[in-house]
């Protein structure tokens, strides 16, 4: 299953879970369990109901604090991740959540110049904001799908936050969508939250449906707020991907530069370390000619969505690159397995792919070395293993 996202109106976390609930009615019969699941069963409301605002008709969500829950204060990212790590959810409902919640300390860490865990949520903070992102997580989770989104409308104006007036979209929001594509339709007004950003931070998403899939259905979200001349609303539509196809599609961060004032040396071991970098998934170095007809080197790493910002401060780190070109990449990724197989006692890896006409295998490099004939018995075993 793939879901792309069509954000007419902007994105919040109410309006993504509106959406998915509209397309996914039966997994509203679910939220009241994972609310006490996550031990705030008399700490908020959950609230769903049919919503037409005269141009389209769709679902609103709603989570208010109850009766129980203390007032709207600060609350550090430790302690949420205590709350939601020690509860009865699941362990990939607490891995989303967690997952969602740790983008947002990580920029709002790099805002206000803390350590991650020293990040103190306001709005995000309360108890019905922590309750949207849960509830998110376990649709998410519910429905294991890849994922695409629109572009997404920048808005405009200022919006009233614990830290005062400031602009929009907010500078946490404005982190969190660094490398999507972003317009301006001319509709003033926050438009996209820190919570609906980190939401997409998180699925990482594609700028579009993958070839060949077929739209099953489609469902709208509404958010509270209105604007002039359209409705404020997430689109929802949910495709059938072939069973058949040999291939997925997801989409990663390229950053790429070029040196010229680096020695061959020093530059190697930076890919090499480059390589190491949590999220990194590959680095390419090639020869180039820059100004002036001078050699230079071209660079170019691969990397998750996710760790945009951290790979991105490597590359100035371990580089004497003065800029950095990122933009988001479609790819398309072959089935594939890793397979060990003994031989005389010693262990082989092998990588084992499904090309759409064959099934290929190949050794690691690393364990057979120039061993010709053995890397050959090495495949033939793996591709039988793998057959099997």
């Amino acid at each position: 299953m793939h879901i792309h996202l069509d954000l007419v109106g902007g994105l919040s976390g109410d309006m993504f879970i509106a959406t998915m609930l509209d397309c996914f009615p039966q997994l509203a019969e679910e939220l009241p369990l994972v609310m006490e699941q996550a031990g705030f069963t008399d700490l908020v409301s959950l609230s769903r109901r049919a919503h037409d605002d005269g141009t389209l008709t769709g679902t609103h969500f709603t989570v208010s604090a109850g009766a129980d829950a203390e007032g709207h204060h600060h609350r550090h990212y430790s302690e949420i991740r205590s709350i939601i790590g020690s509860s009865d959810l699941s362990e990939t409902v607490k891995r989303h959540a967690l997952g969602i919640f740790h983008l947002i300390a990580e920029v709002e860490a790099e805002i206000h110049g803390k350590s991650v865990d020293s990040v103190a949520f306001h709005e995000v903070g309360a108890w019905d904001s922590i309750a949207d992102i849960v509830c998110a997580a376990f649709l998410i989770d519910e429905c294991a799908a890849s994922w695409s989104v629109s572009r997404i409308p920048m808005g405009s104006g200022r919006v009233q936050t614990a830290h005062g007036s400031l602009p929009v979209p907010a500078p946490a929001t404005a982190r969190l969508l660094e490398g999507f594509r972003l317009f301006d339709d001319g509709i003033a007004g926050e438009r996209v939250t820190p919570t609906g950003a980190a939401i997409l931070k998180y699925l990482q998403p594609a700028t579009s449906a993958p070839y060949g899939a077929t739209l099953r259905q489609s469902g709208y979200g509404f958010g509270s707020k209105q604007f002039d001349g359209i409705s404020n609303v997430v689109r929802a539509l949910v495709f059938d991907i072939e069973s058949d196809s040999l291939w997925s599609s997801d989409s990663v961060l390229k950053l790429s530069f070029e040196v010229d004032d680096q020695t061959a040396e020093q530059l190697g071991l930076a890919c090499d370390q480059l390589r190491q970098i949590d999220g990194v998934l590959d680095v390419l170095q090639a020869p180039a000619f820059g100004k002036k007809g001078r050699q230079t080197s071209s660079v170019q790493v691969l990397a998750s969505i996710a760790d945009e910002h951290p790979v991105t401060a490597a590359c100035f780190e371990l580089t004497t690159t003065l800029g950095v070109r990122r933009e988001i990449v479609e790819r398309a990724v072959l089935e594939r397995s890793h397979i060990t197989v003994t031989h005389e006692g010693k262990d082989y890896r092998v990588k084992v792919a499904v090309r759409p006409n064959k099934v290929t295998a190949k050794v690691e490099i690393d364990d057979l070395g120039l061993d010709e004939e053995l890397r050959k018995q090495l495949e033939e075993k793996a591709l039988a293993e793998y057959i099997k």
